[in-house]
């Protein structure tokens, strides 16, 4: 099937309209492009619930700070129409960045909660305000019933659900399980950064959440099992931002044996930062 690309969100909404006029529902799977089968998941996941899929493709410059890698993010339209029509995209909402931040754009959402946890928020500051801010917009302007995230970016998925329900957004958030490399390796755009050795060496963040997960459950603190799994981390070649225990609702930090658990890494391995995380 080859989906339909729209650029505009009047004509985004011509096409909702008439979805909403047959009585279809419909999905939103919100990505940065570089499409790879941890969003094509998320399309499979939009269609078991829903008569139609939207999948939008937008850059977001407010997620980056200066230093980060906005100008060489992978990008291939071409490639990402291809790879999302064969997994069933009924529609690509493609804007430029003037459609979504016109002149004189001037407002900003931001959360308390879930996006003030300590974790990505306090490495990347700005990034949660530039998520939240796109995300609304997108759920606005599609009016789509569904929204299918990740569990990758647990953070971000936590933090978008809790938007949603503070702003009343008529919109049900689905979290979608990892998709993984044969090895374990989450699938990440980003991956593509990881030398051959590097790439090897990666997987070694999933391995250690692993047996961080079966210390736990063998009655180990959670944050000594994680503290462990911090050293060895570094001392295989990581730059560890963070590897913690957290509450996998509200993700504060644990005060009550039996609560429900989310193990949260972040690491870098030479140029590239990886995440990944784990039920308990």
């Amino acid at each position: 099937m080859k989906p339909k690309l729209v650029r505009t969100v009047a004509a985004l909404r011509r096409e909702t309209a008439q979805w909403r006029r047959d009585g279809l529902r419909y999905a939103v799977v919100p990505t940065m492009g570089a499409i790879h089968s941890g969003h094509t998941q998320l399309v499979t996941e939009g269609l078991n619930r829903a008569n139609r899929v939207i999948t939008t493709i937008f850059v977001n410059p407010r997620q980056f700070a200066a230093h980060e890698d906005l100008g060489k993010y992978p990008r291939d339209e071409d490639g990402d129409v291809r790879k999302l029509g064969k997994a069933g995209t009924h529609l690509i909402f493609l804007p430029p960045p003037h459609e979504i931040y016109g002149e004189g754009f001037s407002t900003t959402v931001s959360l308390a909660g879930p996006a003030k946890a300590g974790l990505e928020d306090k490495f990347r500051p700005q990034f949660f305000d530039g998520v939240t801010t796109i995300v609304a917009k997108l759920f606005i302007q599609t009016g789509a019933d569904y929204a299918m995230f990740g569990e990758k970016d647990y953070q971000q998925l936590k933090v978008v659900t809790r938007m949603a329900q503070d702003l009343d957004l008529p919109i049900e958030v689905v979290g979608v399980p990892t998709v993984r490399e044969e090895d374990g390796l989450a699938k990440s755009s980003r991956n593509v950064y990881l030398s051959k050795i590097e790439r090897q060496q990666a997987t070694a963040i999933y391995r250690n959440l692993q047996a961080a997960a079966d210390k736990i459950r063998a009655g180990i603190i959670p944050q000594n099992a994680m503290r462990a799994a911090t050293r060895s981390l570094m001392a295989q070649g990581f730059k560890v931002d963070y590897v913690t225990a957290r509450n996998a609702e509200t993700l504060a930090i644990p005060k009550h044996p039996g609560e429900p658990l989310r193990l949260i890494a972040a690491a870098w391995l030479g140029k590239t930062r990886l995440i990944d995380n784990l039920a308990v």
